[in-house]
C-alpha cells in the first residue's frame, strides 16, 4: 500500500480483513493525508491540515461498519449542520430537521421539503448509488434516476427552478461550491444536494480531537487486524516493492511517475493529462475568544458558508477557472473548538478559513477572506491571536495529492466524475496486473468517506486473490 490517507488506510484495512498481510508505506513522518492535525499557529492550538466537518465521514457505507470508537474516534454532533449568514444580519440554518431547516426559507419552504426532503428518506437507497462509479447497475433505478434529474443540472440552474427566493437559492449555491466548479456547468448541483441531504440524514461532525483521530482509529484498527505502517518510507519506484498487488493512494501524475516503466505508454499518457481542478488558498487562526458574528445562529454550527447570494457565489466559482482570484471570495470557514474544547487552551479558540483560487496560484489572499470574515462578524480580526496562511503549494508541499492546491483529487466536472481517472471498465484498476489506484482521483472523488479504497482493495481481492 502507498500511501496512508483515509482511501489507503481503508484499502489496507479490507485486504486484512480477509486475512491478507498488509503494509502500508507513507512518505511523510505522520500519517493522514488530508486528515491530519497540529499546532500550525501557536502551542496548545489543534488546527486540521484540510478536511475539518465530515458529513461524508459520518455517511459512509464503510467507516460505519468499523470499530472506529473502540480505537480513539469520536463524533461531535453540533446543534446546527451548517450556517449561511446572510447581509441582513440574519442567517440560513440547517438543522438535522428538514422541517425545522424549512421553516427558515419562508416562500421556499413547501419546495425545500418536497426536493431535499425526499432525497433525504431516500437517501439509504441512494448511498451506495452516489459513492461509487456513476457508471454502474444501479440496485434501486428509481430512487436514483429522480436524484439524477436534478442533480445533472448546473447548480445556477436548479436553484432558479425549484426555489423562488433567495434564501433556498443562496443555501444550494453554497453548498454545491464545494464541488469547486463553476456553479453554471452540468452536474455542480449535485454536491449541494448531497452535502443539503447528508445534513439531515447524518449531519455534519466533527473528531474530538481533530481530524487526526480519523487517520489515528483507522490506523489503530489496521494494526489490531495484523496491519503494518511504515512513516518516513517514501516510495520513489514501485519496481522497490515485492507485493502481490499494489494499491496505491496517489494522484494520477504521481502513479504515472512511480510506475513508468511497467505502464503501457498510452495509459501513462492518459494519467498525465489528467485534469486538476482549482487550488484552495487557506488561513488557520489562533483566537482570544469566539468569532463575533452578527447573527447568533452562527456560534451553533461548526461549519459556515461565507458568500451573501447565489449571483455573488457564482461569480466568485467562475473566476479562479477564468485564471483569476475572486475578488469577493466565497469563503468556507470552520469553528470546532466551540464544540470541541480540546482544540485551544481555556478560553481560547481556533478556526479555519478557505476560498478557491485558480490551480497553483500565488496570489495571498488572507485581505480578502479575512473581509468576507468582517462583513458578517464585525471585528472579528481584534480577536485574532495568531494566524497561518496557506497557498496552493504550500497545501501541495504538506501533501503531494493536493496538485496545486486542489483537495478534491482532481477536477469534478461531468467528464471526470464519469471517467475518474480513465476510462476504464473498473476504473481502480491499472493495465498492469496487480496494480490499482485508490485516491480521491478515483470514484467517488473528494471527501473523507473511505469508499475510493474500499472499492479498490475489492476489486484488487476480486482480480488477484479471488475473492
Amino acid at each position: 500500500m502507498v500511501g496512508s490517507g483515509p482511501n489507503g488506510l481503508a484499502a489496507a484495512i479490507t485486504l486484512a480483513e480477509r486475512g491478507l498481510s498488509v503494509l502500508v508505506r507513507e512518505a511523510n513522518d505522520t500519517i493522514g493525508g488530508g486528515a491530519r492535525s497540529g499546532a500550525l499557529t501557536l502551542p496548545g492550538y489543534v488546527h486540521d491540515l484540510c478536511s475539518a466537518v465530515h458529513p461524508l465521514g459520518a455517511a459512509s457505507p464503510f467507516l460505519r461498519t468499523l470499530p472506529l470508537a473502540e480505537h480513539g474516534l469520536e463524533w461531535i454532533f453540533p446543534p446546527a449542520e451548517v450556517v449561511h449568514p446572510l447581509d441582513d444580519g440574519t442567517a440560513i440554518v440547517v438543522e438535522r430537521s428538514v422541517e425545522a431547516t424549512a421553516a427558515g426559507l419562508a416562500i421556499d419552504a413547501g419546495a425545500y421539503r418536497r426536493l431535499i426532503g425526499r432525497f433525504a428518506a431516500d437517501w439509504p437507497k441512494l448511498e451506495r448509488e452516489v459513492l461509487g462509479p456513476l457508471v454502474h447497475v444501479p440496485r434501486h433505478p428509481i430512487a436514483l434516476g429522480r436524484f439524477g434529474l436534478a442533480a445533472l443540472l448546473p447548480a445556477t440552474a436548479l436553484a432558479r427552478l425549484a426555489f423562488r427566493g433567495q434564501r433556498a437559492r443562496a443555501l444550494l449555491a453554497g453548498g454545491a461550491a464545494h464541488s469547486m466548479l463553476p456553479l453554471g456547468r452540468p452536474a455542480s448541483a449535485s454536491f449541494g444536494l448531497v452535502l443539503l441531504v447528508l445534513a439531515h440524514a447524518v449531519g455534519w461532525p466533527v473528531p474530538r480531537g481533530g481530524a487526526q483521530r480519523i487517520a489515528d482509529a483507522l490506523a489503530s484498527y489496521l494494526c489490531s487486524l495484523g496491519g503494518e505502517i511504515e512513516t518516513g518510507a517514501p516510495v520513489e519506484s514501485l519496481r522497490e516493492l515485492s507485493a502481490r498487488a499494489v494499491i496505491c493512494d496517489v494522484t494520477p501524475r504521481e502513479l504515472a511517475r512511480l510506475a513508468s516503466a511497467q505502464l503501457p505508454s498510452g495509459y501513462r499518457k492518459r494519467l498525465t493529462q489528467y485534469r486538476y481542478g482549482p487550488g484552495a488558498f487557506k488561513v488557520d487562526y489562533a483566537l482570544d475568544a469566539p468569532i463575533p458574528w452578527e447573527a447568533p445562529a452562527c456560534a451553533g454550527s461548526a461549519c459556515l458558508h461565507l458568500g451573501g447570494t447565489l449571483e455573488e457565489i457564482a461569480a466568485s466559482e467562475r473566476r479562479p477557472w477564468a485564471g483569476h482570484a475572486p475578488e469577493r471570495p466565497f469563503v468556507i470557514l470552520a469553528q470546532p473548538s466551540l464544540f470541541d474544547p480540546s482544540r485551544a487552551p481555556a478560553g481560547k479558540h481556533t478556526a479555519w478559513a478557505y476560498c478557491h483560487v485558480p490551480n497553483g496560484s500565488k496570489l495571498d489572499l488572507t485581505e480578502r477572506i479575512e473581509a468576507q470574515i468582517e462583513r458578517f462578524a464585525p471585528g472579528f480580526g481584534g480577536h485574532v491571536l495568531a494566524r497561518r496562511a496557506h497557498a496552493p503549494a504550500d497545501l501541495e508541499a504538506a501533501n503531494r495529492n493536493l496538485v496545486g492546491g486542489d483537495i478534491n483529487g482532481g477536477a469534478q466536472d461531468l467528464a471526470q466524475l464519469v471517467f475518474r481517472p480513465t476510462a476504464r471498465t473498473v476504473p481502480y484498476s491499472t493495465p498492469v496486473p496487480g496494480l490499482f489506484l485508490c485516491s480521491s482521483s478515483t470514484p467517488p472523488g473528494g471527501g473523507v468517506h473511505g469508499m475510493c479504497g474500499r472499492r479498490a482493495a475489492k476489486a484488487a481481492l476480486r482480480a488477484v486473490f479471488q475473492r
